[in-house]
């Protein structure tokens, strides 16, 4: 199984891909796509979705994994970085990838052993895993981290499926096969 993993940022987006045979990770390429801080908004997201279909259409990865962001002190920084994560989900959905999602603590246990593990234990332990000559930079570090906590999730979600338990992963890959609908609306008739 290939898998690309996903540490969205508005300025700094981490991708790592790598591939899975049974419980062996192996490394395929990893990067950082910088975003032009001082492009608008609307932008610097195109940035982030255009590199995340290309990094998607050039590794042909089978799923993606990509980190879940939770509130933090400044609502303006979360809500950017939501905008951000939205347009790399877009990206992986539109490249026909099933998207599965983590908390950095669910990463950082996976990878590490603990989830408050600083960012240079993720680098050192994937680093280590994934057998690197040198220690990946943060972004692509984290981003390399979402794939290997999909890796060793993976026989457990599909495990759960096997025996009939509804897993987000399951749920998404049905709703993404259901498309959808376009309407427009005439406002000068106020008819749909």
């Amino acid at each position: 199984m290939r898998i690309l993993g996903v540490d969205p940022g508005l300025r700094r987006t981490g991708f790592g891909v790598i591939d899975t045979s049974g419980s062996k990770l192996n490394y395929v390429m990893s990067g950082t796509i910088v975003v032009p801080s001082n492009a608008s908004l609307p932008e610097r997201l195109q940035v982030i979705l255009d590199n995340l279909r290309e990094v998607a259409r050039d590794t042909q990865p089978d799923v993606a994994a990509l980190e879940i962001v939770f509130v933090n002190t400044n609502p303006q920084s979360t809500l950017l970085l939501g905008q951000a994560r939205g347009a790399a989900m877009c990206a992986l959905s539109d490249s026909g990838l099933v998207v599965h999602e983590y908390t950095a603590l669910q990463i950082k246990k996976s990878v590490v052993g603990h989830g408050k593990a600083a960012k240079e234990q993720v680098q050192e332990m994937v680093k280590r895993l994934l057998s690197l000559n040198a220690t990946p930079n943060t972004d692509p570090a984290d981003a390399l981290a979402c794939a290997i906590c999909h890796a060793h999730m993976a026989p457990m979600l599909a495990a759960l499926n096997d025996q009939g338990w509804s897993t987000a992963a399951s749920r998404s890959s049905r709703s993404s096969s259901r498309g959808g609908r376009l309407r427009s609306t005439d406002t000068s008739r106020g008819q749909e």
